[in-house]
């Protein structure tokens, strides 16, 4: 029993929203002939399991769309008329590791996705200096 409510402490850890966690994503991974690529990916969520993926290769953006459940997150894209998808899982850390091809690719590539740390937030403007007081006349 107890290892059964553990399991389900770890799985609500997991849920798809860590999947669709808005926000930039750094990208590296293998490409269908093995070549390394690096990138970004910004990612939207579009619904409770859904979201917008739009992957920066380059100079390159492909655009996509995908869904989440439990720790497996599944995308589709498209790039000049050669449909692509990929299937991921979605690691603690909010990471994910996958593979992917295009309809019709005798490969499968491979990729990482980690999010970008959020970016510090700025400290609070210090108080304007004052002047320092004049000093007292005689009378």
């Amino acid at each position: 029993m107890r290892r059964l409510v553990l399991a389900l402490a770890l799985m609500l850890f997991a849920t798809p929203a860590l999947a669709q966690r808005d926000g930039i994503y750094e990208v590296s991974g293998t490409n269908l002939d093995g070549t390394s690529y690096t990138g970004l990916a910004q990612i939207r969520a579009v619904g409770i399991n859904s979201f917008s993926i739009v992957w920066r290769i380059g100079n390159t953006i492909i655009e996509g769309a995908g869904m989440a459940s439990g720790r497996t997150v599944a995308v589709s894209y498209g790039q000049a008329q050669r449909p692509g998808m990929g299937i991921y899982l979605l690691n603690p850390d909010g990471s994910m590791d996958g593979e992917w091809t295009i309809v019709g690719a005798p490969a499968i590539g491979r990729e990482r996705l980690v999010p970008r740390p959020a970016a510090p937030a700025a400290p609070a403007p210090s108080p304007a200096p004052t002047a320092p007081a004049a000093p007292a006349r005689p009378n």
